[in-house]
C-alpha cells in the first residue's frame, strides 16, 4: 500500500495507508505514518505532512529519526521554521546513528538562516563540515550563509563553484539565479561559461547549452576566432535538436581549424539526413583532404558507415570503417569500427580480408565488447574456410571461458559438440582469455543487523530511497550490503528493484561462471516472478516458458506498471493498438488499455502475440525476437538480405545496435535461466545425498 501511495497517491491510496495506520501500533504504525507523511511532502501539503510525521515518531522509537528530520523538511517547506528547529536541535545528541548525520545540520542550518539566526546557522554547518565531501546543497547553504553574512566575494565564490562543479544539480540553477541577481554573472570567465555549455551537451540537454552558445557567440568582447567557435558548438547543438538548417550551417565560418571541421561535419551530417549521398561524400573527402586528424573526421566516417550499413552497401561501410580503424586507433569508435569492416568483409565472402581483421581485433581491443565476436567468427572461419578444426576449437574454447553466458558462448558450445574430438592447441594470441576474477560473496546477511531491520521497516513505509543508505551504514555491510538491499526489495515483491540493486552490484554477471556466484544473487537477478502464470500461458501457446521469463526480463526488468517512452505497457511491454486487437482475439470483452498494467492480463496477451510471431517466421525465435523489438516488416526486410548459412549469421547481421543486442540478450537470458535451474536441482540431489 505505502509503495503504491508514493507511485498515485490517490484519495484511495491515502485512505488505505490511513486506515493501517490507525488499527496497527509500534513501528508498523509508524511506518504507515511516515508514509503518509512523506506522500503529503511529495504534495506538498506540508502542515498535513508534519501532522502525519508526528505521529510516527509517537508510535516509533526507531523510526524518530526518519519523522523528525523529514518533518523538519516539511515545516521549514511551510515557513514554520520554529517547530522545524524544535525537531532538529540536538538531532545529532538524540539520533547519533541516524542516516541525517549530516542533512540534519545542514537543513537546520538553512532553517536558522530563514529565522535570521546566522551565526546559530554558520556553527550547525561548521559541525559536519568534515564530513560533508562534494555535496551541491552543502555548497549552497554555505554560500547563502556566506551572503547573510555580507561576504559578498566569498559567497560570490561560492556560488560559482557551486555552478561550476554541479551544473546539472538543482543546486546550480539557484546558484546561477543568486549570480544574476547579484549582477555577478559577468564575472564568469569565457573558459568557465565554455565549461557549463559543454557540460550541458555532454549530459544531452542541448536546449541549454544551444542557450549557453549561443550567448557566447553574441558576445563581441570575445576574439572573432572564439565566437565563431562557440557558434559552430550551438549549430551542433540545434542539429541534435533537429532545427539546423543547411543554410544556418553553410553560413558558418569555412575556417581552417577545428571550427571548419565540424562545420563541414555538420553539413555531412545534414546531407545524410536528406539522403544526399555526393554531398555526403564530397564532405567527408573535404574533411580527409583539409583535416586528415580531426576527430570530426573521425565521426563522420563513422556516421557514413553506419549510412552504408543501413543501405547494405557493405563496400562502401567498410570503406569508411577501415579507414577510422586505421587512422584513429584511440578514437572511441575504432574498435567498433574496426570490428564492422572484419564482419561486413565476413558477409561479402573475403573470408581472407575478414580473418586479418579479426586476428587485428583479437589483438588491438581484446577489452571491446565486440570482441566475443570476433573470437568466435574467427574460429567459424578456421573451421570452414581454412579447415583447421582444432584453431577453431581453440578460439570457440577461449569465447566460452569469457564470455561464459554471451550468445557467442552459446553458438561456440554447438560448434565445438559439431566439430566432436579435436586435437587441443595453444594459441599465443589467446592467451589473455581467461575466467574472469570473480569477488567472494557472502551467500547470506546477518540475520541480526539493526541495519537491516530498520532498512526493511523503511522499506516497508515506501521510501525506498533510504533502503540502500540504511544497509551501508552498517559498518560491516561490504560483503553483503547489495544482497541486503535486493532481499528487502524482493520481500515486498519490487521484483524489479531488487534485480536492478544487483546488476549494478555484480556487472560481471554475465560473464561469471553459475557456481562462482551463489544462487540466491542468481535468484534475484533471474527472477521467476509471476511464474505460474507464465508457465501457464506458455503451456496455452507451445512457448519455452524460459523464453518468455527472459523476454519479460529484457523488456520491463520485470516491472508490472513501467510504461516506456514509446507507450508500451506493462511486463511485456504491449502497446495498446497491439492489446485491443490481442483482446478481440481473445475473446476479452470491455478491454481497456489500463488493464496491460495487470501482470497476468499482460503475460496472457503477451504470450499470444509472442506464439503469433514465432509462427509467422516459421518457428525461428530468432526472427520472432528481432520483430518484437523492431517490427515485422524490419525482419522481412533483414531477413531477405541473407543468405545465411547460419542464425548466428542472422543475428550479427541485424543493423539495429539496439535489436541486434536485444535478441543476443533475451537468449542468453534463456540459458542462464536453465543454468539456475539445473543448479538449484544439482544443489537439491547434493543437499539429499548427505
Amino acid at each position: 500500500m505505502a509503495q503504491q501511495l508514493m507511485t498515485l497517491r490517490t484519495p484511495a491510496a491515502y485512505a488505505g495507508v490511513a486506515s493501517y495506520a490507525r488499527t496497527h501500533t509500534g513501528d508498523a504504525a509508524g511506518a504507515a505514518y511516515l508514509a503518509l507523511g512523506v506522500a503529503y511532502q511529495m504534495d506538498r501539503r506540508y502542515a498535513d505532512s508534519a501532522m502525519e510525521l508526528r505521529q510516527a515518531t509517537l508510535r516509533s522509537d526507531l523510526l524518530a529519526d526518519y519523522a523528525d528530520y523529514l518533518g523538519a523538511v516539511s515545516d521549514h517547506a511551510a515557513g514554520n521554521e520554529a517547530a522545524a528547529e524544535a525537531l532538529l536541535k540536538g538531532f545529532d545528541d538524540k539520533y547519533p546513528d541516524s542516516i541525517f548525520a549530516i542533512d540534519a545540520p545542514e537543513l537546520e542550518a538553512n532553517v536558522l538562516l530563514a529565522m535570521g539566526d546566522t551565526a546559530g546557522a554558520q556553527k550547525a554547518l561548521a559541525s559536519v563540515e568534515e564530513d560533508a565531501g562534494d555535496r551541491a546543497s552543502f555548497d549552497l547553504t554555505q554560500a547563502k550563509i556566506a551572503d547573510a553574512l555580507g561576504q559578498t566575494a566569498q559567497s560570490l565564490q561560492l556560488y560559482k563553484h557551486l555552478l561550476l562543479h554541479h551544473p546539472l544539480s538543482a543546486e546550480a540553477e539557484q546558484a546561477r539565479a543568486k549570480l544574476t541577481a547579484m549582477g555577478a554573472e559577468s564575472s564568469l570567465t569565457t573558459e568557465e561559461l565554455r565549461s557549463l555549455g559543454d557540460a550541458y551537451y555532454n549530459a544531452g540537454r542541448y536546449e541549454l547549452a544551444s542557450e549557453q552558445y549561443h550567448a557566447l557567440a553574441r558576445n563581441a568582447t570575445l576574439e572573432p576566432g572564439v565566437r565563431n567557435n562557440f557558434a559552430v558548438a550551438a549549430a551542433a547543438c540545434d542539429w541534435k535538436l533537429k532545427r539546423l538548417t543547411e543554410a544556418e550551417a553553410m553560413a558558418l565560418p569555412d575556417t581552417n581549424d577545428e571550427n571548419g571541421a565540424r562545420r563541414l561535419y555538420l553539413l555531412m551530417e545534414l546531407a545524410r539526413d536528406r539522403q544526399d549521398d555526393t554531398a555526403q561524400q564530397q564532405f567527408v573527402e573535404e574533411l580527409e583532404r583539409r583535416f586528415p586528424e580531426s576527430p570530426w573526421l573521425a565521426e563522420a566516417l563513422f556516421s557514413s558507415g553506419n549510412m552504408y550499413l543501413l543501405r547494405k552497401d557493405y563496400p562502401q561501410a567498410v570503406s569508411y570503417y577501415s579507414y577510422l580503424a586505421t587512422h584513429f586507433p584511440a578514437n572511441k569508435n575504432a574498435a567498433a569500427a574496426h570490428w564492422r569492416a572484419g564482419w561486413l568483409s565476413y558477409r561479402q565472402g573475403l573470408y581472407t580480408e575478414a580473418a586479418k581483421i579479426f586476428d587485428d581485433q583479437i589483438r588491438l581491443f581484446p577489452d571491446s565488447p565486440d570482441t566475443a565476436a570476433a573470437l568466435y567468427w574467427r574460429g567459424r572461419i578456421y573451421e570452414l574456410e581454412e579447415h583447421k578444426p582444432a584453431y577453431a576449437a581453440a578460439d570457440y574454447r577461449a569465447v566460452i571461458r569469457t564470455y561464459q553466458h554471451f550468445f557467442y558462448a552459446q553458438m561456440a558450445r554447438e560448434r565445438l559438440t559439431a566439430l566432436g574430438r579435436v586435437e587441443i592447441v595453444s594459441l599465443p594470441e589467446l592467451a589473455s582469455f581467461h575466467v574472469p576474477s570473480i569477488p567472494h560473496l557472502e551467500a547470506m546477511a546477518p540475520p541480526d543487523s539493526p541495519y537491516i531491520a530498520k532498512a526493511r521497516l523503511v522499506a516497508n513505509a515506501g521510501l525506498n530511497e533510504y533502503v540502500g543508505r540504511e544497509i551501508e551504514a552498517d559498518p560491516d555491510s561490504g560483503d553483503w550490503s547489495a544482497l541486503a538491499e535486493a532481499q528487502i526489495y524482493a520481500s515486498f515483491g519490487d521484483t524489479f528493484r531488487a534485480m536492478r540493486a544487483l546488476k549494478r552490484a555484480l556487472p560481471y554477471a554475465a560473464s561469471a561462471p553459475i557456481h562462482s556466484i551463489p544462487l540466491v544473487y542468481w535468484r534475484i537477478l533471474f527472477p521467476e516472478a509471476w511464474w505460474e502464470t507464465i508457465k501457464t500461458e506458455s503451456a496455452k501457446n507451445g512457448l519455452d516458458p524460459y523464453l518468455v521469463a527472459s523476454l519479460i526480463r529484457q523488456e520491463s526488468e520485470f516491472n508490472p506498471s513501467v510504461i516506456s517512452y514509446a507507450n508500451a505497457y506493462g511486463l511485456m511491454q504491449i502497446e495498446p493498438s497491439v492489446g485491443r486487437m490481442l483482446a478481440r482475439q481473445e475473446g476479452i470483452s470491455g478491454f481497456r488499455t489500463f488493464q496491460l498494467l495487470n501482470p497476468e492480463m499482460n503475460i496472457r496477451l503477451g504470450t499470444v502475440y509472442l506464439k503469433q510471431l514465432i509462427d509467422h517466421f516459421g518457428g525461428v525465435e530468432e526472427y520472432a525476437l528481432a520483430a518484437y523489438n523492431a517490427g515485422e516488416s524490419r525482419v522481412a526486410d533483414w531477413e531477405a538480405a541473407g543468405p545465411y548459412h547460419g542464425m548466428d549469421e542472422f543475428v550479427e547481421s541485424i543493423p539495429f545496435t539496439q535489436t541486434r543486442e536485444y535478441v543476443q540478450a533475451i537468449l542468453r537470458n534463456k540459458e542462464i535461466y536453465r543454468s539456475i535451474d539445473t543448479g538449484v536441482t544439482q544443489e537439491t540431489q547434493n543437499e539429499a545425498a548427505r
